[in-house]
């Protein structure tokens, strides 16, 4: 099964969603609170193209998205699948 990281921040609604759904799911995750750390926000930004919204969502190297992305895999079904190709 892939890594999950998922990039967080303080007070953070749709990063609470993402940690939950993952939970869920019975999937755990590295979190990186991009918050305690300088230069952990460029890392996630460079890593996600250019995306600067948190959470940011990755499986290995693959990213994501955020958390209406992952909603939208779990949704599908596509999941589990993803994590385990």
């Amino acid at each position: 099964m892939k890594t999950i990281t998922v990039y967080s921040g303080p007070l953070c609604n749709f990063c609470e969603a993402a940690k939950r759904l993952l939970a869920r799911n019975n999937l755990s995750y590295k979190e990186i609170d991009i918050s305690k750390e300088a230069g952990l926000r460029d890392e996630m930004i460079k890593k996600a193209n250019g995306m600067r919204t948190i959470p940011q969502i990755f499986f290995d190297d693959h990213h994501v998205g955020g958390y209406v992305e992952l909603r939208e895999l779990e949704k599908n079904g596509e999941l589990n699948n993803l994590l385990n190709n």
